[in-house]
């Protein structure tokens, strides 16, 4: 057996600014402190009882570094809490001098003891803590990735040389042993660029004939001298309490001649579902599916994977890396599932935790989630505290979500029961299902017939995905009847795709601030930067009528015509809809930062240019026209919900 390290309490050595030499009392406030209070505030969940949140890692309370990131939290078999973090020494960068911390907590994470350094970088990075727990010996094992350190903020030169190391304490993290390397069990010789252990925690399994294993994820690229050829998404695991390991599944995807994956699933959490399968859960990192989770399956311990990753159409979350648990006291498998992570397909914010009822085949969405904060936030980490109380750590910031690490304890009663499903509202279009009406949108007097009402804060119409949706870089026509008289904030008619600069994605939205309406396509092609095009009107036709508007791609132009009345730009080349999730949102913005306030009638998209006359069929008389519509939605009543 290694000999053990005592851990050190940390006193920062003298490569360290001298004022981190100072004593600073430990955090052991059982109640929010000043900003997780204000943050808390400014979350809709606040109202809710049940959630209480503190700072546990912040520059300013653990002089002698700049940034914490990367948190990771486990409960020993004796109870204990251990929350651990990168402690990045000069700055926020990922390549950098950083050091492996932890806190501890004997009392469910409403207090905590002083940082410990476990495993010093002295220079290069030691990072990315997957920690897991051995229920047999109550041993627990820590996972991290080294490579060699940088005196900048910039990442890892690419090929970066990283490789896996691991320690284990047997007395709750009081002490740890030495790290050991374990390149040659776990990292392929052709693995030779990118390597990362989880950062979260790993599980062990609970049921079948490889109960007891232990299993974390790893996330590897190849490199061929000048690029990057190839990404691995694989699971490594160990049957002997973590003393030897092995890999298991692999998911290799090669580089594209173009230059771009498919998908590319990194920073895996995992979670073993009630038939004793393991659902693993992605990060989509670079890959045409961004905005979205990607996931797969392990039938067999984690030895392969039933079939490539996958996107998971309606799991908006940006690029980063999330965490799934099992609710605690599940006892009945009824599979509730907990999934952290910023809910913002585009940019890391709004911390919100969303749950699966069927073992992660499909999940709620940001609508039915329980909003942690609205702050900014990144990384994050789920522990079980008991059978009612779950505990989550996670990056927030007023500014920036690398600001702190915080940790939230929250119940049950607070997430909320499993709700009914949505009213929805017929869609015409060839095998489509009814779209989901979000927030009680009422029926109205309509262009023709009914409609459906707006109110500007929770209401919205969701399409569930199909494959059809996708535009593509074909031309298309969306045509809607639009009513509203807001004088200000962007009122979202019709939303396809994703969201940000980068995403591809089709909207129009009324402007009134500005004195216009506005459509905007969003295009891809191959991997050339992401090209728009916007055209809009010269009044903003908030006068609370009904309008007609239509948008069309055709012959090199963006057409947008109010009432009949069309303006026209340029068009860009390339797919508006890369990706299968392409998500279609009305009367909302896809990063539910944008409501309308008014009301919407007859929307219909077509997979190619109207012409004038066709146009002018449904805008006259609402007609119909040759040719299948992609999706068409009349909103003139609404089926079951309260």
């Amino acid at each position: 057996m290694p000999s053990v390290l005592p851990v050190r309490a940390h006193t920062s050595p003298p490569r360290r600014r001298l004022a981190a030499l100072l004593l600073v009392p430990v955090l052991l406030a059982p109640v929010l402190t000043a900003r997780a209070a204000a943050a808390a505030e400014r979350s809709p969940a606040a109202a809710r009882t049940g959630i209480e949140q503190q700072v546990l890692f912040t520059a300013d309370q653990d002089p002698g570094y700049a940034c914490f990131r990367i948190p990771a939290v486990v409960k020993s078999r004796a109870g204990t809490l251990l929350a651990f973090a990168e402690g990045r020494v000069d700055n926020c960068g990922d390549a950098g001098d950083i050091d492996l911390v932890l806190k501890r907590s004997t009392d469910g994470g409403r207090t905590w003891g002083p940082l410990q350094v476990i495993d010093e970088g002295r220079g290069d990075t030691h990072g990315n803590p997957a920690p897991v727990v051995d229920r047999r010996t109550g041993r627990i094992v820590l996972a991290t990735t080294y490579n060699k350190g940088r005196d900048d903020s910039l990442p890892c030169d690419v090929p970066c040389d990283r490789t896996p190391h691991l320690q284990y304490s047997d007395d709750d993290g009081a002490t740890w042993s030495p790290p050991r390397d374990l390149t040659d069990a776990i990292r392929r010789p052709d693995w030779n660029s990118w390597y990362a252990t989880g950062p979260v925690h790993g599980i062990q399994l609970a049921r079948g004939r490889h109960a007891g294993r232990l299993v974390l994820g790893v996330n590897t690229e190849s490199h061929d001298g000048t690029r990057v050829t190839a990404n691995h998404a694989a699971l490594v695991h160990s049957d002997d309490g973590g003393r030897t390991w092995r890999i298991g599944a692999v998911d290799t995807r090669p580089t594209a001649p173009d230059g771009l994956f498919r998908q590319k699933p990194s920073e895996m959490t995992l979670v073993e579902r009630t038939d004793g399968s393991v659902h693993v859960n992605g990060r989509e990192q670079d890959g045409t599916d961004l905005g979205h989770r990607t996931y797969a399956v392990s039938r067999d311990g984690g030895d392969s994977f039933a079939a490539p990753f996958r996107a998971l159409p309606g799991l908006y979350s940006p690029m980063v890396q999330a965490s799934v648990l099992r609710m605690p006291g599940d006892h009945a498998g009824r599979g509730r599932l907990l999934f952290s992570a910023p809910a913002d397909p585009d940019r890391r914010r709004t911390m919100t935790v969303r749950s699966s009822w069927d073992d992660g085949r499909t999940w709620e969405g940001v609508d039915r989630g329980a909003v942690v904060t609205t702050d900014w936030s990144g990384y994050s980490d789920m522990v079980a505290l008991s059978d009612r109380e779950v505990g989550l750590m996670y990056e927030g910031g007023a500014v920036d979500a690398r600001d702190e690490i915080r940790f939230a304890r929250f119940t049950e009663d607070w997430l909320g029961p499993r709700r009914a499903p949505d009213p929805t509202t017929p869609d015409r279009a060839p095998y489509a299902q009814g779209a989901a009406v979000i927030g009680g949108a009422p029926l109205t007097d309509g262009r023709f017939g009914r409609a459906l009402s707006f109110d500007g804060r929770d209401d919205a119409v969701r399409l569930p995905f199909r494959d059809a949706l996708p535009l593509g870089d074909r031309d298309f026509t969306a045509s809607l009847w639009f009513r509203y008289s807001a004088a200000s904030g962007d009122q979202p008619f019709l939303w396809m795709g994703g969201v940000g600069t980068r995403s591809p994605q089709v909207w129009v939205r009324g402007e009134p601030d500005r004195g216009r309406v506005t459509a905007l396509i969003t295009a891809v092609n191959g991997a050339a930067p992401a090209a728009t095009a916007s055209v809009r009107t010269t009044r903003p036709y908030n006068d609370g009528q009904w309008h007609h508007l239509a948008l069309r791609r055709s012959g090199g132009q963006l057409r947008l015509a109010v009432d009949g009345a069309e303006t026209a730009v340029p068009d860009v080349p390339g797919t508006v809809s890369r990706g299968s999730t392409f998500g279609v949102h009305l009367g909302q913005k896809a990063d539910s930062r944008g409501w309308l306030t008014g009301a919407l009638d007859e929307v219909r998209v077509y997979g190619r240019a109207l012409s004038d006359e066709e146009l002018a069929r449904v805008r006259e008389s609402n007609g119909p026209v040759a040719g299948a519509a992609v999706l068409w939605l009349p909103l003139d009543h609404r089926t079951g919900g309260s």
